[in-house]
């Protein structure tokens, strides 16, 4: 199966019709052309849509968190005219059903549901867009369907490892924002802090609708504030629902080492050596600091990782997004 080559430099995008390489912006919104739902084991619905040029190259957009879902945002990375472009809700989030379910929702799971959308979709391989949780899931699947995968673009890069859960929920991003992690303590008594990942987990599954909120709000403001280098008001806020998905399933995941095998994911990169990778990474990204970008770069020496030097983590800040607008474009060239 052919695969795509490497983007090109942007002279080169130029040359071949990709004309916004300098002052890239998310193209227009757009409508999906077919969505529904596909009923997957442990009873849950995933949600689909698909949007773009039917016969253009597939791409997938996968979802950060795990738990976050997808936005009419989202639709927006790829040019609609070159791509047939795919999203889906991951189990348990966004209009995926019943929302907020840890019942068969593991990264196998995740794996084995974006294969058979892959299948209902009747497409043979695609590229593949995804940050944070997202990225972590793009090289979960490329390394069990490297055949699937035409090429990937990847935003802060997170590999699921012990030291990387250590950073966000320890001694590591505490001493950046040291305010915002006293609120994150404050609903855990003090007995229960050498483990605030299960601490926290215990009380987004209690059954209380009371506690769980306040759980839910007190975990995804932390992740909130350390998000992007400038504060932006607080998304946690605006669906309950959505913050409890998102609190509950990250927990759920964090708690079980995100379903994977300590370090999996580098130790395996040796089965992406065929498929073009491009990495962008803030240089101040304190939620998935630069150092597991760097280590996959290592293992994947083809590939391009693409260091901004003022962004943090959030694919809305300026240089981030530029950076994926160019890959997706850059690799929309490569197919002409």
């Amino acid at each position: 199966m052919p695969r795509l080559p490497g983007p090109k430099l942007p002279e080169e995008m130029r040359q071949c019709g990709v004309r916004r390489p300098r002052a890239a912006t998310l193209y227009p919104q757009i409508e999906p052309y077919a969505n529904g739902y596909l009923q997957v084991d442990g009873g849950h619905q995933i949600y689909w849509e698909m949007c773009g040029n039917p016969l253009g190259t597939p791409a997938l957009f996968l979802h950060g968190g795990p738990g976050g879902g997808c936005t009419a945002g989202d639709r927006r990375w790829f040019d609609p005219q070159r791509y047939r472009i795919v999203l889906f809700d991951q189990r348990g989030c966004g209009r995926s059903r019943p929302t907020a379910s840890l019942a068969a929702n593991t990264t196998a799971h995740l794996i084995r549901d974006i294969e058979t959308l892959r299948v209902h979709c009747g497409i043979e391989s695609w590229l593949l867009l995804g940050g944070s949780w997202g990225a972590t899931l793009a090289l979960a699947y490329a390394e069990d369907h490297p055949q699937r995968v035409r090429a990937m673009v990847l935003r802060g890069v997170f590999t699921a490892r012990r030291k990387e859960l250590r950073w966000l929920y320890g001694r590591g991003a505490s001493l950046l924002f040291p305010d915002a992690w006293e609120s994150f303590l404050a609903p855990i008594p003090a007995v229960e802090r050498r483990d605030l990942i299960g601490a926290y987990h215990a009380r987004l599954t209690c059954g209380d609708a009371t506690p769980e909120m306040c759980a839910a709000n007190a975990w995804c403001a932390w992740e909130d504030r350390l998000a992007t280098l400038e504060p932006q008001p607080p998304a946690y806020l605006i669906d309950a629902p959505a913050t409890l998905a998102l609190a509950r399933i990250e927990s759920h995941y964090f708690k079980h080492d995100s379903f994977l095998a300590e370090g999996q994911l580098i130790a395996n990169a040796e089965l992406l050596q065929g498929i073009p990778c491009v990495m962008v990474q803030g240089r101040h990204d304190a939620v998935t600091p630069p150092g597991a970008a760097r280590d996959l770069a290592r293992a994947l020496p083809r590939a391009t990782l693409q260091m901004v030097e003022d962004a943090g983590h959030a694919s809305s800040e300026p240089g981030i997004l530029r950076r994926l607008i160019m890959a997706t474009d850059g690799f929309a060239c490569q197919e002409r």
